[in-house]
Parts: C-alpha cells; structure tokens; sequence
C-alpha cells in the first residue's frame, strides 16, 4: 500500500471516527422528524397545486359543456329560421368543441387519479410520521436509560475502592490489636490475683503455735 493512500485511509478513518462521536442519537431523531415535516410540506404544497389543476379542468369542461348546448340551441334555432348556412357554422363548432370536451374529460379523469395518488401519499406520509414520533419517544427513553446506566457504570469504575478496603483493613487491624492487648492483660492478672488469693490464706508457723499452746491450756484447765 502507498504512503499516500495509508494517509487518506488513516484520515477517513478519522475523520468518521469523529462523525460518529457527534452523532447524538437524540438530535438524529429530531433532525429525521424535521426532514418528514418537510417531505410532508412539500406533498401538501404539490396536492394543493394539484387539486387546483383539477378545479381548472372541471371549470374548462363546464364552459365547454355550456358551449356546447349553446351552440346545439342556435343550430335548432337556425334551421326553424330557414337559416341552414348558420346552422351549419353553429354545429361546426358544437361537433369541434364536443371532441375538445371529450379530451378534456379523459384530461380530466387522469387528474383525478393523480389527485387520489397523492393524496394517497401524504397519508402513507402522515402514517409514517406518526409511527416516527411514536418510535422517537421510545428511543429517546431508551437512550436516556442507557445514558444513564453509563454515567453510572463511569461513576462506579471511578470510585476508589481499593484504597477504601485498604482503611477498613487497617481499622480490622487496629481492632484486632486492641483486641489482643486486652487478652494479654487478663492473661498476665489472673497468676498475680492467684498469688494474691494464696498470700491471703498464708499462716505463719508462730501463729499455729500460739493457736496449739492455746488449745493446749484449756484442755488442762478442764480436767482440773
């Protein structure tokens, strides 16, 4: 590969790379909404046209239609007058515009269904829209959820936990040094109270001697 064309290959990428991180999901689905209120705009303005046009034909085929029996009239009117030159002239023109009628009405039915089409049109138009406004909410729902779960799923990864466990484990530790402080007091108090509790009961040989002599005495006294 080229050095020029892994360039425009990096740079395309880039460059879409960049597109796609501007791609709001939210703004897409109003500008799409936009672009079909315009489409329906347009087939409005077209329909309105049309419809006109129509109007226009039915008009024209009106007049001619009047024209016609006008023209039927003065032929019938004529000829009771013995006047057959202008009868002749006025069926001419009946018989002329008669077949200006008839194409005029074939015109006519061809803009009418031209008329039913577009009409037809602006509804799949309309149907389509509301089925884009009604599918908008749900996204946009969607991506608010989804925006959501993913500013907390960055605020999670943010978070410091190691260091948090780090300080609970040095308040276990102080806890357990506290713990073992005070079970190494009661170990070492209870020789020292049992040293206590045996000075306690201690008799010294004088005291049991004094306590015999004693004894002694008043066992002599009662057998005198």
């Amino acid at each position: 590969m080229g050095i020029f064309k892994r360039i425009k290959t990096i740079a395309k990428a880039d460059l879409n790379g960049l597109l796609d991180s501007f791609e709001d999901p939210i703004a897409m689905l109003n500008e799409y909404s936009r672009e079909m209120e315009q489409e329906i705009a347009k087939a409005q303005k077209a329909l309105s046209r049309q419809i006109f046009v129509e109007n226009k034909q039915a008009a024209l085929i009106l007049e001619l239609k009047a024209l016609v029996e006008k023209r039927t009239r003065q032929a019938k009117l004529a000829l009771e007058e013995g006047e057959e030159n202008i009868a002749k002239l006025a069926v001419q023109e009946k018989l002329t515009n008669e077949k200006q009628l008839a194409l005029y009405e074939q015109q006519y039915e061809a803009i009418k269904d031209q008329t039913e089409g577009l009409k037809g049109k602006i509804a799949d138009l309309h149907q389509t829209y509301s089925e884009l406004q009604h599918k908008k909410v749900l996204l946009a729902s969607r991506a608010n959820v989804a925006q959501s779960m993913k500013q907390i799923q960055k605020a999670t990864v943010s978070f410091h936990t190691d260091a948090i466990m780090r300080g609970v484990a040095r308040a276990e530790d102080k806890i357990l040094l506290m713990e073992a402080e005070l079970q190494a007091g009661t170990q070492f108090a209870e020789p020292l109270a049992q040293q206590d509790a045996a000075y306690s009961h201690y008799i010294a040989d004088d005291e049991e001697n004094s306590e015999l002599e004693k004894l002694k005495h008043e066992q002599a006294v009662l057998v005198k």
